[in-house]
C-alpha cells in the first residue's frame, strides 16, 4: 500500500496521482489505464481521467493500493 500526502491541497487528479505516486511513467499512459476501466475508487471503477481524488479515499490498480492522506 502506498500514502500519498496531499500537502495542503484540496485533491490531486487520478491521472496525476498515478504518475506521481509511480505507477505509471507517464500521463499519457495513466490515461490509457484509467479509459480501459483498470483504476478503482473506493470499491467503483473510475473512468474520468482528471477525477478529483481527495483525503480518505483509495484508489486501487491491480494490486497497488494508493491512500490519499492529508
Amino acid at each position: 500500500m502506498h500514502q500519498f500526502s496531499l500537502e495542503g491541497s484540496p485533491f490531486i487528479e487520478l491521472n496525476n496521482l498515478l504518475k506521481v505516486v509511480g505507477v505509471c511513467d507517464s500521463g499519457g499512459r495513466a490515461n490509457t489505464i484509467i479509459t480501459c476501466g483498470d483504476v478503482k475508487v473506493d470499491g467503483q471503477v473510475e473512468l474520468r481521467k482528471r477525477c478529483k481524488i481527495r483525503e480518505g479515499q483509495l484508489v486501487k490498480l491491480g494490486d497497488v493500493v494508493i491512500e490519499v492522506v492529508e
